[in-house]
């Protein structure tokens, strides 16, 4: 089954996270006092594996590392609080995608398999 729709909404949804995950760098930075290396490697570094697994949702087992990475966001809390209630949120995101996506691509699927062969 093509799960294109998955795929794509799921991308999206891990390349926004990437985003709001970098971001969150200078704030490990200024204001918690993370020293700058390990704020780097966790912030630019959870960023950049959101990119990478956007790139793999081609193959199966890498929405497993998608839902790997939501609970990161979320663990970030215990450094910047406010990782807490946007982790929170993009889970919520990822489970919709990954959800609806399927859906979606479900029911293309019939529809197309319904269709009369011409």
């Amino acid at each position: 089954m093509n799960a294109a729709m998955r795929r794509r909404l799921c991308s999206a949804m891990l390349i926004l996270q990437a985003v709001v995950v970098g971001l969150t760098t200078p704030v490990l930075i200024s204001i918690t006092q993370v020293p700058v290396n390990r704020a780097l490697v966790l912030g630019l570094g959870l960023a950049l594996a959101c990119i990478v697994v956007a790139g793999l949702l081609r193959f199966g087992w890498a929405y497993v590392l998608g839902w790997a990475l939501q609970v990161a966001s979320i663990a970030m809390g215990f450094l910047v609080s406010a990782m807490f209630t946007l982790g929170a949120v993009f889970l919520a995101l990822w489970a919709a995608a990954y959800i609806l996506g399927g859906k979606i691509d479900r029911e293309r699927a019939a529809a197309y398999a319904a269709l009369p062969e011409s």
